[in-house]
């Protein structure tokens, strides 16, 4: 046997198991980019949750604001109060909704919602609120 050959077994002993190591870090970067794309999905379905309540919750406003209109007071019959309530109840994870007639005599009330997704803690709640003035020659 030759020095040459004998240096060219070396070689390859020494690179034994390296192709089966290069192999494993490819698979653990691959795996770390998996969960990261699913971290960013689950983020991104969690934003659509939140975007579809504060939807919702204007809707519900505009709703109130409606019977306002249709009522021309800013004080909604205990009626319509009641429904409109449980429609923020029914609509939105642990909703609220409280309407404050600031001045019947300027025809302004405060509408306030809130809602605090099941995902989040007790103190950490969600809120629409606006300030409705009834103007126009009706009124």
């Amino acid at each position: 046997m030759s020095i040459h050959s004998s240096s060219i077994r070396s070689s390859r002993q020494d690179q034994r198991g390296a192709a089966l190591i290069e192999s494993l870090i490819a698979v653990l970067l691959f795996s770390l980019g998996v969960l990261g794309l699913i971290g960013l999905q689950t983020r991104a379905i969690g934003m659509a949750s939140e975007s579809d309540d504060r939807n919702r919750a204007a809707l519900l406003a505009d709703g109130a604001v409606t019977s306002m209109w249709q009522n021309a007071s800013v004080t909604l019959t205990s009626a319509d109060l009641t429904q409109w309530q449980k429609d923020v109840a029914d609509r939105l994870p642990n909703g609220s909704g409280t309407i404050t007639a600031v001045s019947s005599m300027s025809r302004t009330a405060d509408i306030l919602i809130t809602w605090r997704p099941p995902t989040r803690g007790q103190s950490d709640t969600n809120q629409l609120s606006t300030r409705v003035t009834l103007t126009g020659p009706d009124f």
